[in-house]
């Protein structure tokens, strides 16, 4: 092997440093600013969920066609596995929407009955 010896390297002391701050993008023509989130960006990336989403769902509906009894308050019917199932999905997102509009609006007139209170006081 061979030795190899390293040499200390001094940095130049003829090189002008400035301390500027860096040019901003936007102050260039030619450079677009960086934007940050935009409404038209945020419903692209919606769209191309919702495309993904139901392609999932017309496997799922393919794949689950075999027929089952479903029974619900004394009623009976034949529906494809994937269809009871997405409408048993449907009704429970239905019931946790209620609820939680049920649950905002409390939340609202409580705030707006504490504003009150707070105007009065004043």
């Amino acid at each position: 092997m061979a030795d190899v010896q390293s040499e200390a390297v001094e940095p130049a002391t003829d090189i002008p440093v400035t301390l500027d701050p860096a040019p901003s993008i936007a102050a260039s023509p030619d450079v677009p600013s960086k934007r940050g989130l935009t409404r038209l960006s945020s419903l692209h990336t919606g769209l191309i969920v919702a495309a993904v989403v139901l392609v999932l769902l017309l496997v799922f509906i393919l794949e689950n066609d075999h027929s089952v009894n479903v029974r619900f308050i004394g009623l009976s019917s034949h529906l494809p596995l994937s269809v009871a199932l997405l409408l048993s999905a449907v009704a429970g997102a239905l019931l946790v929407g209620t609820i939680g509009a049920a649950r905002i609006t409390q939340l609202r007139r409580a705030v707006a009955r504490q504003a009150r209170r707070a105007d009065r006081h004043r």
